[in-house]
């Protein structure tokens, strides 16, 4: 039983920080007025009938703070790049130059700033949704096990244990959100 409960924790760790990884992919995404060629994941391009990834049919880079630049691999794709820009409707304008698809990344307003820090929020709240589901789901198994003749204070104990572990996360949670907030926030 020790063992089975054991081994539910380090899943459940496991699962803790696979959610801080998603949290923080999620927070690239979101872009805070300086490009990045993170705010082009997942995008999709058609390469010879099937949707490829753009940064496997290109190569994206950042000759300044307000620009991306994609080179395609073959020139034939610059058509289908700006296309799938425009439809992924990120509010970004692609300029197809014949070499290039160029960006240029406008100035935020005030208004989308704040639009932007709500929107981390949400990301942040949806992170920790997914760590206390998966704290539950080791609460119920200790208790199964408690039980199931588990002592009961070692089991208390071991409840307790995922508790600390849990507001560490939390903490993690907080700390990536204030640095999103004010690398946002910053003119």
């Amino acid at each position: 039983m020790e063992q089975n409960i054991e081994d539910t924790i380090k899943q459940g760790k496991e699962g803790f920080n696979k959610a801080i990884q998603h949290f923080k992919d999620e927070l690239r995404k979101v872009r805070a007025g300086k490009a990045s060629p993170a705010m082009l994941n997942g995008i999709m391009v058609s390469y010879y009938g099937s949707p490829t990834p753009l940064n496997q049919v290109a190569n994206i880079s950042t000759p300044d703070s307000k620009t991306l630049s994609i080179q395609p691999w073959e020139k034939n794709l610059l058509g289908d790049i700006e296309r799938a820009i425009f439809e992924a409707n990120l509010g970004l304008t692609p300029m197809n130059d014949g070499e290039f698809v160029r960006i240029s990344i406008p100035t935020l307003t005030e208004e989308r700033r704040r639009d932007l820090t709500k929107q981390t929020k949400h990301l942040g709240e949806e992170a920790r949704i997914a760590l206390r589901t998966i704290r539950h789901k080791m609460m119920d198994f200790i208790k199964k096990e408690v039980k199931d003749g588990y002592p009961e204070d070692a089991g208390k104990r071991r409840e307790a244990e995922v508790e600390t572990m849990l507001k560490e996360y939390y903490s993690k949670i907080d700390e990536l959100l204030n640095a999103k907030e004010k690398e946002i926030m910053t003119v």
